[in-house]
Order: C-alpha cells, then sequence, then structure tokens
C-alpha cells in the first residue's frame, strides 16, 4: 500500500497555492490523508536552497550549475519529505515538482540530457501519480502575480520578460500533451471556484480509484497535515 502523488505546475500567479489549498481541504472532507508541500524547498535542505535561488544569488551561476541547487534541493525533498509520507498512505500535494525545472532551467540553456540524469538521480522512481496544470495567458498570471505582491520586490523569475513567461507557458503545455497519463490540463483563467471543482473532481476520480483496488487506506476523518508550503 502507497500514498497518491499530486504535483500542481504553472506559471507565476497561475494560483496553485489556492488551488492546493482548496484542494487539500476538500480531500481532508473525503477522509484522505493530506500532506502540502512545494519546491524549491520543502525540507530543511530544500528551504536553504530556496532561498539562495529565488534570491537571485543563483543567477551568477551558467545553468548546468545552478540545476545543480535544483536537484540537491529535490533529492533531500523526496527522501526525507515525499517518501515518507507516501509510504504511510497520504496524499502528497506538491507546488512545482521535476516540470518546472524542465522548463525553467532547460529554456535558461541547461543542457537537456543533464537535466534528464538528475532528474533520475534526485528523483527515481517517485513521479507524481496526477499533475495539475494550471494554465493561463502570461500577461494575466504576471498581472495576479503583481497584485498579490504588493509592494514587495518580485523574486528572479517573476522580474523577467513577458517573452520569457510566454514561452515557458508553452513548453508546460507541451510537457503535459507528450504525457496525458500523468498531466491534465486545466484553464486557470476563471473564476477560483469553477477551477476547484475541476481539480477536485479530477483528483477524487483517481483517489477513489485508487481505493477501490485497495492500494490506499480506506476513509477516515482525517484532518489536513499542514505542510510548509
Amino acid at each position: 500500500m502507497s500514498g497518491f502523488f499530486i504535483s500542481f505546475e504553472g506559471g507565476e500567479g497561475s494560483g496553485k497555492s489556492t488551488q492546493i489549498a482548496r484542494l487539500a481541504e476538500r480531500l481532508a472532507e473525503k477522509g484522505y490523508d493530506t500532506f502540502t508541500t512545494r519546491e524549491p524547498g520543502g525540507s530543511p535542505g530544500g528551504e536553504a536552497l530556496r532561498h539562495v535561488i529565488l534570491s537571485g544569488a543563483a543567477r551568477l551561476l551558467a545553468p548546468d550549475l545552478e540545476i545543480l541547487l535544483f536537484a540537491a534541493a529535490r533529492a533531500d525533498h523526496v527522501t526525507s519529505v515525499i517518501r515518507p509520507a507516501l509510504a504511510r498512505g497520504s496524499v502528497v500535494i506538491c507546488d512545482r515538482f521535476q516540470d518546472s525545472t524542465r522548463v525553467y532551467q532547460g529554456l535558461a540553456g541547461a543542457d537537456r540530457r543533464l537535466v534528464a540524469a538528475l532528474e533520475h538521480l534526485a528523483i527515481g522512481a517517485t513521479q507524481p501519480d496526477l499533475t495539475v496544470l494550471l494554465d493561463l495567458p502570461a500577461a494575466t498570471g504576471l498581472a495576479r502575480a503583481d497584485q498579490r505582491r504588493g509592494g514587495a520586490v518580485a523574486d528572479r523569475f517573476e522580474s523577467e520578460a513577458l517573452a520569457v513567461h510566454e514561452a515557458r507557458r508553452q513548453r508546460f503545455l507541451e510537457i503535459a500533451r507528450s504525457e496525458p497519463q500523468r498531466c491534465v490540463i486545466v484553464d486557470g483563467d476563471r473564476p477560483i471556484d469553477d477551477v476547484a471543482r475541476e481539480v477536485a473532481f479530477l483528483a477524487l476520480d483517481r483517489l477513489d480509484g485508487r481505493r477501490r483496488e485497495g492500494r490506499l487506506p480506506p476513509a477516515e476523518p482525517a484532518a489536513t497535515v499542514p505542510g510548509p508550503a
């Protein structure tokens, strides 16, 4: 028996944090033990590297060197947080995972063979069972991110040009269309409640099937386990 791994992907301002919180609440209501986490971060080692990455300090490194930071953070996260949660039968919901590295570092110039090799070393067989791609125009996402940020300074990814963000959006869509068994594209340019209903339907459809097969623990009145996301 093992848990179920859901990752959320999308550009800046796509609503991942909001939808993760809504899904975790809905799954807990249905008796699923849920655990939310994020990347970069999610573990002590990952959170330390998160600051380096998002502050812009890692921008001084070549793409093939920066990706080593992401791989190290992910390996620590998977080993110390994600795998133990899955082993106890939890539903793990992660804000970004390997697809973000494929998109962000891949488009930044990192060698794709290196990206694939480091992904294999960092996560092995710990692949998401379901990846939800929240898709919306890059300009819309950046406007949302700017509003959410208020007067705070944009991080190194949010501050990049619109054309870069749109290229990332298209790469996310390419990955999702190439792996339809794992990835589902959800229109994120809609009211929050509408998106949340679709995401919950998609997740519960797969989870309930896994539970009927006896591959997830039976329903219990479980509270959502707070993660660092």
